[in-house]
């Protein structure tokens, strides 16, 4: 720990234990041993919270039969929060000094979401969107404040960047009020249109010139997000089953969910974690298609949770909907996720037909596994897991296939 009166600067422009820096200089992309801050674990922490707020919202709608309702208004809400988490993401991954200005501003975002969280309840059941619009608009009028900030200490092309990061950022944010002016019958396509701007801004960004943005750091950072997701469908799900058990004595009746919801969510976390995607990530153009994909894993993942409670309330006789849906609530954002995950992870990394179609085939079985009425989330986890298996077994032998191809090799 530096001492207060001889304040340390690391290396790229990272000042220690929040020192005050004027300048927020880009960090450099070969930094060894670059690990997420405190800082970012907490601001994960608190985005997870407005993820939670969707999921239930979400679990009202399908349990209502509110079904295409229900998952329009989880799209823009979780569009919004997924969103802004990235742009901060990628952005501290290649600017974050840790310096005090740079800490304030970045729990006005926080402070952002925790306004955005409040508003989806009215924005689900009143299709009210003033609050996930305030809330949003703080924490993306943030982000145009680090920009600036960034912009300031930059020459030549890097200062281009982070003013076309701005000022695009600036104007999205006005075209969303779309969504508080237009009737309701438009916002749909206020948020088709918005999302395509929102996702355009890097693109036309970057074009010219790159951020420093750091591959391990960012796939590290993607990869803890992804981890506090699934552990917020746990929870989701745990909810759901003690209070089945409690209100109607239906431990019977939950335990194949609670065994299958465990096992799906056991089999997302191998899955992802199974390849070092990092060594992918090197260009934008990589690095933007696997960002952007991501999206539908995080949605997905934290939509399994909402799925494992729609089942546990149909189970028990609350939801309004038919075992088939509620087996659906599970099978096809599970289905979603896993094929997601080969197409942006996966088979970057396979070797040969049998590894490639691992992922796709079990996708395709687990949205068989919708049929299979009241064990249809315990077949989808042990389809899930049985994918672990095969791609483990199936990995170890090519590992050893290209062993003893090694050793056969004559020395020259």
């Amino acid at each position: 720990m530096t001492s207060s009166s001889t304040p340390s600067k690391a290396p790229s422009g990272r000042s220690s234990a929040g020192q005050p820096l004027r300048k927020l200089t880009a960090r450099g992309r070969d930094e060894a041993h670059r690990v997420a801050s405190p800082l970012e674990l907490f601001f994960d922490l608190c985005f997870v919270v407005a993820i939670a707020q969707a999921g239930i919202q979400l679990v009202h709608a399908l349990a209502e039969s509110h079904v295409g309702e229900g998952i329009m208004n989880y799209a823009m809400v979780f569009f919004a929060i997924w969103w802004a988490w990235m742009n901060f993401t990628w952005f501290a991954s290649a600017y974050d000094n840790d310096d005090v200005l740079y800490r304030v501003v970045t729990l006005v975002q926080i402070a952002g979401v925790l306004v955005l969280a409040a508003g989806v309840s009215r924005a689900f059941e009143e299709h009210e969107f003033l609050a996930v619009w305030l809330g949003y608009a703080i924490m993306r009028l943030a982000m145009v404040a680090q920009w600036l900030r960034a912009a300031r200490s930059a020459r030549g092309a890097e200062r281009t960047v982070a003013l076309r990061y701005a000022g695009g950022v600036l104007l999205c944010q006005v075209g969303w009020l779309g969504l508080l002016l237009l009737p309701e019958g438009g916002r749909p396509w206020v948020f088709l249109v918005m999302a395509v701007a929102e996702l355009c801004v890097p693109v036309y960004a970057e074009r010219q010139a790159q951020t420093a943005w750091h591959p391990h750091h960012i796939a590290e950072r993607y990869g803890l997000f992804t981890i506090i997701v699934l552990g917020e469908t746990i929870a989701a799900a745990t909810v759901a089953v003690k209070t089945g058990v409690d209100e109607n004595d239906a431990l019977t009746d939950l335990l194949p969910i609670a065994t299958g919801g465990l096992l799906i969510v056991f089999a997302a976390w191998w899955i992802y974690f199974a390849v070092p995607i990092h060594g992918h990530l090197r260009s934008n153009r990589q690095a933007f298609l696997w960002g952007y994909g991501h999206y539908l894993i995080f949605a997905s993942a934290a939509a399994i949770g909402a799925g494992l409670e729609v089942a546990v309330e149909e189970a028990v006789g609350k939801a309004h909907i038919s075992t088939l849906a509620a087996s659906a609530a599970v099978t096809l954002p599970t289905a979603l996720y896993l094929l997601t995950l080969w197409a942006l992870h996966s088979r970057h990394f396979k070797v040969g037909t049998a590894q490639q179609t691992v992922l796709p085939l079990t996708a395709l079985a687990v949205i068989c596994c919708t049929f299979l009425g009241e064990w249809a989330v315990l077949a989808t986890g042990l389809v899930s897991t049985l994918a672990v298996v095969t791609g483990t077994t199936l990995t170890a032998r090519q590992a050893a296939r290209e062993s003893a191809a090694k050793a056969a090799t004559p020395v020259s």
